[in-house]
């Protein structure tokens, strides 16, 4: 079986996308993996697509200069906007977040209902409800924005009552629709499966996009080969636009560990 020691590059607008790398750092232990954070221009929510696609593109460039065999979008508005142009214009495999989620919710569900929760821009851009018709065209799809959820997460409150509040608004116009599966659309959600599963209930089950793509990458690198070697010690790195005050507290919170090196670096246009 061929082997590919050269490193997995995956970015977001910020540190949400550090939900998707710790599901390859535990999905893919012996992967390195390199991660980009855009904070000094997030959120890329409110951004045009075209605005989107340069960010993602320079980003992309910088990863590449790293000499990365394949590069995971572990963003949701990036995903929308600029994966079918990365994937037309890069060398190496691309992976987003929106099909690894749309799949397995199709896949899932048995009643043909499926949920989706976002940010504004993700559900304005309908890139969910395409990527489910592509998988089945039977499915019933209904979106919902949930932007509070974002800074309440950033903020820790992933407990909080006024969370739990927020989420009872947000997600009880869904429980009408039928609904036996619900994708968590934003790389913030999955720190709050706990308050949206108990709003849901049991019978509705959570797809979290981040776990289903670091699968889908470990199929890709699998069928390439290019997966890493067996039992190596990776050596993991951060890079971010800027450094945000107390970037530490919030992105271990998000990664469920110590974090690895990180160095505010600049990228070019």
């Amino acid at each position: 079986m061929k082997h590919d020691a050269r490193p997995l590059g995956v970015f977001d607008s910020g540190i949400g996308g550090l939900t998707v790398f710790r599901e390859l750092l535990r999905l893919l232990p012996d992967e390195e993996l390199l991660y980009f954070g855009d904070v000094a221009r997030l959120p890329y929510g409110n951004k045009s697509k075209e605005g989107v696609t340069r960010f993602s593109r320079e980003i992309a460039h910088f990863l590449l200069e790293k000499d990365v065999k394949a590069i995971v979008v572990a963003c949701n508005t990036a995903s929308a906007h600029a994966l079918a142009t990365l994937e037309q214009e890069l060398p190496v495999p691309v992976v987003g977040v929106i099909e690894s989620g749309a799949r397995a919710a199709a896949k899932h569900t048995a009643s043909g209902r499926v949920g989706v929760i976002a940010t504004a821009g993700t559900v304005r851009s309908g890139a969910y409800t395409r990527a489910l018709a592509a998988q089945r065209a039977d499915l019933t799809v209904t979106e919902r924005a949930c932007p509070l959820f974002v800074p309440l997460v950033e903020e820790g409150w992933t407990e909080h009552a006024v969370t739990r509040q927020v989420a009872h608004e947000y997600l009880a116009p869904l429980e009408g629709h039928g609904l036996d599966t619900l994708i968590l659309g934003c790389t913030h959600y999955p720190l709050l499966k706990g308050v949206i599963g108990d709003e849901m209930g049991s019978d509705v089950t959570l797809v979290d996009s981040g776990e289903e793509t670091a699968r889908t990458v470990g199929e890709l690198l699998a069928a390439r080969g290019l997966s890493a070697p067996l039992g190596r010690t990776p050596a993991h790195a951060i890079f971010l636009s800027d450094l945000p005050v107390a970037f530490e507290q919030t992105a271990v919170r998000f990664l469920g560990r110590a974090l690895p090196p990180v160095e505010v670096v600049t990228v070019a246009p």
